[in-house]
């Protein structure tokens, strides 16, 4: 896991550190639109599920069915909402076909200029449709009501509704978004019917878009700050003298010569040149001659499949080295962590604790395995068993600096959310210590940074990103959470935007970087960029969870372009 991600399943800013970090919005699920306004409101959802209009008092005490009285030289406006009080009044009887009757009535006598009035018409009849579920009569009356009133709530949540009944997930999606913004993003089932059709959109395309992608290398950092997070993994050690030539064992600065015909062996010598695109072929060559490092090829090319995000080729080669009883336990704890974690990122959290839980009962003297599972137990908010791990780990390996400062995080978040301050102090102190004891560890200034930025010690903060990018210029994702926090300490656009930008130059393969941007162009009111920033992150997302995450976020955008351009409406920007 990347160094300033160290508890995410994916790339991308946590949703509850995006809301912190920007101000406002906050995210909602996998992308949604944004919650300008966080204040619940007051209406109630009833309201549009009714006709509207009260019933004339002419009306009062009499039956449905009774014709109304009015005068006969009544204009037409009064005769047709007259019909229209009668059709409310079945309509409140349940009597949707003789409501339908009535309003179709009254936009019949309705005159063409009063076109508020007809609109009201069309949409108490696309109500009336509504309860007979006849989805397709519901979105031609609303359209008709839309285009009398293009700003009309009811009609475009009504239609909204019906799209979604009619499985058209962009219209309803258009639709729900004109809502929410004339609302001001304050009623609550607007933003959840968007949040859900935003998560099906980015689903539906996700699964085409991944079975289909190229592989893709990540940046040489991102690599290395992976298997950092490993102490105990056979395939990360530099090649051991016994592996190298009688020449090279004098050499040790010189380049490295595999003595023996070893696929795997000359893998691991691409891997200490940073050669990565050969490793999984000469991977291959191992596997296919059943060399005497059958076991490690597997390993750890299915290693490299999950870093070019293709889980699929990564299982089988991860299930064989589990299996393989005559192989080192190491080779199979660790084929069971990165299992374990790959099953985590496909939101299987069950068949991911059955393997890390299986790797701590094969290798219970395996740090990694409590490091890692810790981790796992902070995404299922199980913070006392995650924190648990966490010591187990520190006793294993007290020189651990990752996972002292990931449990000062656990403690702090679970802090944070519980609100309580004198749990949060004691954690803020922890962080402390940690930064004292192992002052070259960037992680723990990166997880601090965060903790000082949620209690708006910003320049503070802002110094602990300096050491982080001190200790590693090269790790794009500290120069976006650096960006972030001049957003939200000093409302700077420009510098935050410049060292975003910074982070996409030092590793242009930064999906962090590329989302955050795009996120922030969204609130910036400039949708055709966002969309390209969101467009770049898609081609570069490792999962197909994080993909969808991503879609999501770009068709958020896109369907505001769309109702920016039929309706006039923006949300407000920063």
């Amino acid at each position: 896991m990347a160094a300033s991600k160290p508890v995410e399943p994916q790339a991308g800013v946590p949703h509850w550190k995006l809301a912190l970090a920007v101000g406002a919005p906050l995210l909602l699920g996998a992308g949604a639109v944004y919650l300008w306004n966080r204040r619940k409101t007051s209406k109630r959802d009833s309201q549009r599920r009714t006709p509207e209009g009260r019933a004339s008092p002419t009306l009062t005490g009499r039956s449905p069915n009774q014709e109304p009285e009015f005068p006969q030289e009544a204009s037409p406006l009064v005769k047709a909402q007259a019909a229209k009080n009668k059709g409310n009044k079945y309509f409140k009887a349940s009597k949707y076909d003789q409501a339908i009757q009535c309003y179709t009535e009254a936009i019949g006598l309705c005159p063409p200029e009063k076109k508020d009035d007809l609109a009201t018409f069309y949409q108490n009849r696309a109500a009336a449709y509504e309860q007979l579920q006849t989805w397709k009569d519901v979105v031609q009356d609303c359209t008709k009501a839309v285009e009398l009133n293009p700003r009309y709530v009811k009609a475009l949540y009504r239609r909204a509704k019906a799209h979604e009944r009619l499985d058209n997930k962009k219209e309803c999606l258009e639709d729900v978004t004109a809502v929410c913004i004339l609302e001001g993003f304050q009623n609550q089932q607007s933003m959840l019917l968007a949040d859900k059709v935003l998560k099906l959109l980015g689903k539906d395309k996700a699964k085409d878009k991944y079975k289909n992608r190229e592989p893709l290398m990540p940046s040489p950092q991102f690599i290395k700050s992976y298997f950092s997070s490993f102490t105990d993994d056979i395939i990360s050690q530099p090649l051991q003298k016994g592996e190298k030539s009688d020449e090279d064992k004098d050499n040790e600065g010189e380049e490295v010569v595999v003595k023996e015909n070893s696929g795997y062996l000359k893998a691991k010598q691409y891997m200490e040149e940073e050669n990565y695109d050969k490793i999984i072929s000469e991977c291959r060559k191992e596997i296919e001659a059943d060399g005497k490092y059958t076991a490690e090829a597997l390993l750890l090319r299915a290693t490299f499949y999950l870093l070019i995000g293709n889980a699929t080729f990564a299982k089988p080669d991860l299930d064989q080295v589990v299996i393989m009883e005559k192989a080192n336990v190491k080779l199979r704890a660790n084929a069971l962590i990165k299992r374990g974690s790959m099953y985590m990122q496909q939101q299987q959290p069950q068949l991911s604790t059955q393997d890390f839980n299986m790797a701590a009962d094969i290798d219970p003297q395996n740090a990694d395995v409590y490091h890692h599972r810790g981790q796992l137990k902070i995404l299922l908010d199980q913070v006392e068993e995650a924190v648990a791990d966490f010591d187990e780990c520190i006793r294993l390996q007290p020189d651990s600096a990752l996972a002292q400062a990931q449990k000062c995080f656990a403690l702090y978040r679970k802090a944070y959310t519980g609100s309580n301050p004198l749990q949060i102090k004691a954690s803020m102190k922890g962080f402390e210590d940690v930064i004292k004891k192992f002052p070259k560890c960037a992680e723990g200034y990166a997880l601090y940074a965060q903790a000082l930025t949620d209690q708006q010690q910003f320049g503070t903060a802002d110094e602990m990103y300096n050491k982080c990018i001190d200790l590693e210029p090269d790790n794009a994702t500290t120069y976006v959470h650096k960006g972030l926090l001049q957003l939200q300490w000093k409302q700077d656009l420009d510098k935050g935007l410049d060292l975003i930008s910074k982070a996409i130059e030092i590793d242009n393969k930064c999906d962090f970087a590329y989302e955050t941007m795009g996120t922030i162009e969204v609130q910036r009111g400039n949708l055709d960029k966002a969309i390209e920033m969101f467009n770049k992150a898609i081609n570069l997302a490792k999962s197909e969870m994080e993909m969808a995450h991503l879609y999501s976020l770009c068709d958020a955008a896109y369907a505001q372009t769309k109702v920016a351009e039929k309706y006039g409406l923006k949300p407000p920007t920063l």
